[in-house]
């Protein structure tokens, strides 16, 4: 087992699992199976969120293995986030404290912000995506992503969560709020894949001591259709990524996933198989060589999947793509 690349350091100081699982668009009882057979598998680090609506059902898993003591919680890496509608700094601390008692916690290891841009708080917080009457989210009146940044702050000195980052943050956002911050973002959790390589992002966080974290790290196979254009390009079918995992026979899957792991991202390939679940950690016992790397940095297709969350708010400032 290539041990170097099994976790990654955070500025904090912080070793994070370098391959987790990501559980967006897993219901409850999918995402029980998920999780036993991923901590099964030896996985440590998870990521859910507030958004997915899954908290108690992996909480409910969690507290099953450490009880049981086939794991202790200080070798977990558990990640969540911050709802849209929670971005007001006032309800900050109060949303983590739902989730954590959700997920039957005391702390967290991770605690992201979900998105750039609030969405309105009606006073339900079941209702994570208030919809206008055009269809599109409603966002908030008023953004203070460096407020909500202070309020995310104040959750590691009460010992709420050991790291905070950003998810779907601009190099300016990022920037931004580097240059106020007492505690540093440690991660920024983007879609990145062969792709979407975010070599840019990547560069820019990397002198802030920010890593990056890839959601759809295989190009998210198993997206709603609507997410799905026509013709699009499928990572996993890629003529250089196939070639390649027929060389080493491993799966194309394994390929994508080495590859973000060898340039230095953590990966959060999101199943509910306990098949691929268990067949996405064997990454470790096998490497590509530089020419293979810069051979998969060289494909010319460039696709993001995930387009239509900056597509929601056109004209919004905040709107970071």
């Amino acid at each position: 087992m290539d041990d170097s690349l099994t976790s990654v350091k955070l500025s904090n100081g912080l070793q994070v699992p370098a391959l987790g699982l990501g559980t967006w668009q897993s219901p409850k009882e999918e995402v029980k199976t998920a999780v036993r057979a991923a901590l099964d598998a030896g996985y440590r680090h998870i990521d859910t969120a507030y958004n997915y609506m899954n908290e108690d059902a992996i909480g409910e898993v969690l507290q099953e293995y450490i009880k049981s003591g086939k794991v202790k919680r200080e070798e977990l890496f558990i990640v969540t986030k911050l709802p849209m509608i929670h971005m007001e700094p006032k309800l900050v601390k109060r949303s983590i404290e739902m989730s954590l008692k959700k997920l039957q916690l005391s702390y967290l290891d991770l605690y992201l912000v979900h998105f750039p841009v609030p969405l309105v708080y009606e006073g339900d917080d079941e209702k994570v995506f208030p919809v206008t009457e055009a269809g599109g989210w409603k966002a908030a009146e008023k953004t203070d992503l460096l407020g909500t940044w202070k309020a995310m702050e104040e959750l590691i000195d009460l010992g709420l969560t050991k790291s905070i980052g950003v998810s779907n943050f601009s190099i300016s956002q990022i920037e931004r709020i580097c240059k106020i911050a007492k505690h540093k973002p440690v991660t920024n959790q983007v879609e990145c894949h062969v792709y979407w390589p975010q070599k840019e992002l990547f560069d820019a966080c990397k002198k802030q001591g920010v890593t990056i974290t890839a959601y759809a790290p295989i190009g998210s196979p198993g997206r709603p259709e609507r997410l799905k254009g026509k013709d699009e390009p499928v990572a996993l079918e890629d003529p250089v990524i196939t070639k390649i995992a027929k060389k080493y026979k491993k799966s194309p899957a394994h390929v994508l996933l080495r590859n973000l792991l060898q340039r230095g991202i953590i990966v959060i390939p999101k199943s509910v198989t306990p098949d691929r679940i268990r067949s996405n950690i064997q990454v470790f016992d096998f490497s590509l060589t530089k020419g293979e790397m810069d051979e998969i940095a060289s494909i010319k297709t460039k696709r993001r999947y995930f387009d239509m969350m900056g597509a929601m708010f056109p004209n919004h400032p905040e709107r970071p793509w």
